[in-house]
C-alpha cells in the first residue's frame, strides 16, 4: 500500500474549487506555510512570517472572480494540494500554491504545477505564466527554475504595511517575478489525472 509520502503524479486528479470549499482551502494553505504544522515540509514561511497566509473569506473571493481559478486536489475528502490562476490579458499568474507538508517533496506539487499550466493555456489561450516569489526563497526559486521559470528582473515591493500579507519577522523581503512561456504542443501537456475537472 502507498504511503501519503509515495503519491505520485499519477494520482494526481484535480478540480476547480467550489464556494464552499473556501475554508478548507485556507486550512490548507495556512499548514503549508505558517506555524509549526509547516515545518514538517519544506515551503514553511514560519521563520520569514508571523500571521495568517490568507483566510477562508479571500478565498471565497478568488474562487468567486470570474477571471481567477482555484484548482484543488482532494484525497479522501480532504484538500491535499491547491493553487489558483489568475487571467491577466495574454499571460496567466500563478499563486496560492500549497501542498499538505507530509505530502511534499513526492510529486504533488510537480503535478499541479503542470495541470494549472495546461489549465491556462487551454483555458485562456495564455501564452506566459507569472509567478511571485520571496527573494530570499532560494530553494523555492531553484525548484521553479528547474521547471523552467526564469527571473525577469523584475522585484516587487513586500507590503510591509499590509498584515493581510503576514506579519514579517526580518527588514529585507521582496518579491521576485518568475516567468515561464506556455507552449502550444502536444509534448507540453501533463497526463490526463492531472488535468483540472470543472467543480461538480
Amino acid at each position: 500500500m502507498r504511503t501519503e509520502e509515495e503519491a505520485t503524479e499519477a494520482e494526481i486528479v484535480l478540480r476547480a474549487a467550489a464556494p464552499e470549499d473556501a475554508p478548507a482551502v485556507a486550512a490548507l494553505v495556512e499548514s503549508a506555510y505558517r506555524g509549526e504544522s509547516s515545518r514538517a515540509g519544506w515551503t514553511t514561511e514560519a521563520d520569514l512570517l508571523d500571521g495568517r497566509r490568507t483566510d477562508a473569506a479571500a478565498v471565497l473571493k478568488i474562487i468567486e472572480d470570474p477571471g481567477s481559478r482555484v484548482l484543488l486536489v482532494e484525497r479522501d475528502g480532504a484538500p491535499v494540494a491547491c493553487c489558483q490562476l489568475e487571467r491577466r490579458d495574454d499571460a496567466a499568474y500563478f499563486g496560492m500554491f500549497a501542498v499538505r507538508p507530509t505530502l511534499q517533496g513526492g510529486g504533488v506539487g510537480r503535478a499541479v504545477l503542470a495541470a494549472a499550466e495546461h489549465e491556462a493555456r487551454t483555458r485562456w489561450g495564455s501564452r506566459e505564466m507569472h509567478m511571485h516569489v520571496i527573494s530570499v526563497r532560494a530553494e523555492l526559486i531553484a525548484w521553479y527554475e528547474r521547471r523552467g521559470y526564469r527571473p525577469t528582473g523584475e522585484r516587487v515591493a513586500f507590503p510591509y504595511d499590509n498584515e493581510r500579507f503576514g506579519v514579517p519577522r526580518r527588514s529585507d523581503l521582496e518579491f521576485v517575478v518568475l516567468s515561464k512561456p506556455l507552449l502550444h504542443s502536444p509534448e507540453a501537456r501533463p497526463p490526463a489525472q492531472a488535468q483540472a475537472q470543472p467543480a461538480t
